[in-house]
């Protein structure tokens, strides 16, 4: 088959569905494992000064072993590529917005975004954000890439990976410029597409009743500005603006949770703190993330990362440990600029009309001659929109220098007390992130780190771009959130609001639900109260929690409405612990109950023109409408039209799930109706489809530690921990993770799902980190020689 045919094959899959062919390649499992990347022995590689000793364990976590940093960051490059490179260049491509080059013209308006919003400043101010070597770190790491690349095209040799056989194109060589890349982090910046929605709410029912709706932390009145038009204006206008982590052949909501703590020695029973992560993202395979040890003079960390950054992302070195969940920093601003009718490319400054700036750009097209676009800028940044009248253009932090994501973690490696720690906040700018800390001295601490544009106005509407919406500067890092040997004896966060009363800066009102942040704090204080020290199964415990404080809070209402009921829907619940576990028919009624239950509350609450704009209400706003019922929402007997809800909720509920699993409540399950499946970006190709994985039943839901959101009108998972860790500064051996599917992206390898069994159990592996304990789990052995 050409090379033409196949990747016509590979884009009609992914953009309309799966093809069948009779040139397909027979037996594309075995050409998966053939073209296993080598992992044992000895490779001769170009541009190593000296041999690199690679010890991979049985879990797949590759130890590397050099003898100076330039060859550490190459080998680094080398080996992640061994495992991810497919995965790496669509990575890449996604950054350079260059991926229509292999799906087509359908990728071409996402392509056009990244472009838009590449950085445009200047490269010596990029590096000089980051660590003083980040540079010369990130020449090592791509030319180790690049000698993987090389290695594998030679001729002869072993051949591209199997999923760019599949796909019908070629890996480029890297430059270092590629992992500055801003649309890595895209996702966990904010709020610009928020700022639509409200600005939609807003022309739908009135500035008053939008700021009622909306889930705002602290509550503060929107701010339109004077004589704003917001007609037309919504969250769709911006739909082809994703990150990288976004699946190829889609676009979607990016969702970004996650949980953390660090518990003092005090509260443990080792005396050393303990420290617990689980940032929740894409579930998907290749694994969103990438566990790796480097050790060479200077280095000697371990932890998890994205394959195409180097370093490690959240982990320990031989001093420290930190883990990291998202902060919800706005980061975003969105600038109505009003155009000159008799001259569209003029834009209405303070000081008159002015030109934009303009760019052309060359889009290569699979299929299709080259396409030009014009890329237009004002003063704010790209323009993202336009009707002939009005541009949307977006300010966003992504332009300022020094915010490639996670490149502020090369500093963070090489801390080794609090003070080079905090330190090493001044340079972690995007994403904006809660992070822990703990130490072997039996220190522990948190900052919460972005940078934080300092505006006057809340950031929450779409302001005027002709004047007095400007930023003022970025809240210095001293002044964000952080604490250190707190008195509580811990810190816990899980995307919830950390800023306190009357703090200065308006730096965001929106963030994650309550409930998980909530709950790890109750575990805690209970122990504390208890006496009860602390171990590591306790934290493997509380990070696979699945209580759900709404059911139970939920639960609490339905006693008072239906407590005397023998209806059997009514007793189930009344009787359940509020565990929503894969084997309860409690907790499949009762996701089934609160989704029927937060429709009605949102019709009671929210005018007609309201509903589909808020699409949802937040599980916290449903409990507190519900918990203090108006009678502005509930009429002249509020109590009892909550009752009455309720009760007609869970019938509907009830018949629903009757219909789903059948009339035999005990054959009811949680499990059987949440899956979790992973998906290969090349799944819909004829043959290929043993790339994916999965269905597997799982617990939890959006509001439990154990996160498993899911959303729409499907209840199959789709984010939370793909990663998890458990740091023990008092043995570092004694630490744990987890990583889904597998640390291999490659689809034959013994790796690529080997984990899979292990997270879908709550359960996890030694991350050994002494040579010692690593030389006892080490199953491969790799030399790499000059």
């Amino acid at each position: 088959m050409t090379a033409r045919r196949t990747l016509a094959l590979f884009v009609s899959t992914l953009l309309i569905g799966p093809c069948v062919s009779a040139e397909n390649p027979p037996g594309m499992q075995e050409q998966a494992k053939a073209a296993v990347s080598t992992i044992q022995g000895k490779l001769k590689v170009r541009g190593l000064q000296k041999p690199v000793n690679v010890l991979r364990d049985r879990w797949g976590v590759a130890h590397i072993y050099a003898q100076n940093q330039h060859d550490l960051f190459f080998a680094q490059g080398f080996v992640v590529a061994q495992d991810r490179l497919f995965q790496m260049e669509l990575w890449k491509r996604s950054g350079e917005g260059r991926l229509a080059e292999i799906l087509g013209a359908a990728a071409l308006s996402r392509d056009v975004n990244a472009r838009l919003l590449r950085y445009r400043g200047g490269l010596a101010a990029e590096y000089r954000s980051y660590a003083p070597d980040t540079k010369e770190i990130l020449e090592a790491f791509t030319d180790g890439i690049n000698a993987f690349i090389a290695d594998r095209k030679r001729p002869n040799g072993p051949g591209l990976p199997v999923e760019f056989r599949i796909a019908g194109f070629e890996p480029e060589n890297w430059k270092p410029e590629d992992c500055l890349n801003r649309m890595a982090a895209f996702s966990m910046t904010g709020n610009a597409f928020r700022e639509l929605q409200h600005a939609q709410l807003v022309a739908a029912v009135g500035t008053e009743k939008a700021g009622e709706l909306l889930n705002l932390d602290p509550v503060v009145a929107l701010d339109p500005a004077p004589n704003a038009d917001f007609s037309g204006l919504s969250a769709r206008l911006l739909t082809a603006l994703v990150g990288s982590d976004t699946r190829i052949e889609f676009s979607g909501k990016a969702l970004a949770e996650s949980n953390n703590w660090t518990i003092s020695g005090k509260l443990t029973e080792s005396g050393k703190p303990l420290l617990a992560n689980d940032p929740h993202r894409v579930v998907a395979v290749p694994s969103l993330r990438y566990i790796v040890h480097l050790v060479a003079p200077g280095w000697d960390v371990i932890g998890a990362g994205e394959p195409g950054l180097p370093g490690v992302a959240l982990g320990h070195n031989q001093n420290i440990a930190w883990g990291f969940t998202i902060f919800g920093l706005d980061q975003q601003d969105l600038y109505i600029e009003e155009l000159n009718p008799s001259n569209p490319l003029q834009y209405r400054t303070a000081s008159g009309w002015e030109m934009m700036k303009m760019q052309k750009e060359t889009f290569a097209v699979r299929g299709e001659a080259n396409v030009v676009k014009e890329l237009k800028f004002t003063s704010h940044g790209p323009v993202l929109w336009e009707d002939g009248k009005r541009a949307l253009a977006m300010r966003w932090v992504g332009a300022e220098p020094g915010t490639a994501g996670y490149l502020g973690s090369l500093a963070v490696d090489r801390a080794h007390n609090w003070r080079e720690f905090e330190a090493a906040m001044k340079g972690w700018k995007v994403p904006s992130e809660n992070i822990v800390y703990a130490d072997r001295e039996g220190n522990i601490g948190g900052h919460s780190i972005g940078l934080a544009p300092i505006r006057k106005w809340t950031g929450l509407l779409p302001v005027p771009g002709n004047g007095g919406f400007e930023w003022t500067g970025f809240v210095p890092v001293d002044q964000l959130p952080h604490s250190f040997n707190p008195a509580e004896g811990f810190v816990a966060t899980a995307n919830n609001r950390m800023t306190p009363e009357g703090y200065p800066y308006k730096v965001g009102f929106q963030w994650y639900s309550v409930y998980r942040a909530k709950r790890i704090k109750e575990v805690l204080e209970q122990a504390k109260t208890a006496g009860k020290k602390l171990t590591l199964a306790d934290m493997q415990k509380l990070q696979t929690d699945v209580l759900s404080i709404p059911a139970r809070e939920l639960i609490g209402l339905l006693r008072h409405a239906a407590g005397n009921s023998a209806d059997p829907a009514v007793q189930l619940l009344l009787s359940w612990d509020a565990n929503v576990t894969r084997e309860s028919a409690a907790a499949a009624l009762f996701e089934l109950w609160m989704q029927d239950v937060s429709a009605a509350v949102l019709r009671k609450v929210a005018p007609e023109g309201a509903r589909e704009i808020l699409d949802e209400l937040a599980p916290n706003q449903v409990v507190g409408y519900l918990s203090h019922p108006s009678s502005s929402a509930f009429g002249a007997n509020p109590e009892h039209a909550r009752d009455q809800l309720l009760v007609d909720c869970l019938k509907s509920a009830t018949e629903r799930l009757t219909k789903l699993q059948g009339s035999d409540a005990q054959k009811w399950s949680w499990g059987k109706l949440h899956m979790v499946r992973f998906r290969h970006p090349l799944d819909r190709y004829e043959g290929a489809s043993f790339m994916d994985l999965g269905p597997v039943e799982r617990p939890g839901d959006a509001e439990t530690v154990n996160s498993t959101g899911y959303s729409g009108k499907s209840f199959e998972q789709v984010e939370g921990a793909s990663y998890r860790e458990i740091l023990d500064p008092g043995d570092w051996d004694k630490s744990l993770a987890i990583n889904v599917p597998g640390q291999s992206g490659q689809p034959g390898s013994a790796h690529y799902s080997d984990l899979l069994p292990l997270w879908a159990e709550g359960q996890y592996f030694p991350l050994v980190y002494t040579r010692e304990a690593v030389e006892k789990e080490a199953t491969d052995k790799l030399t790499l020689e000059p």
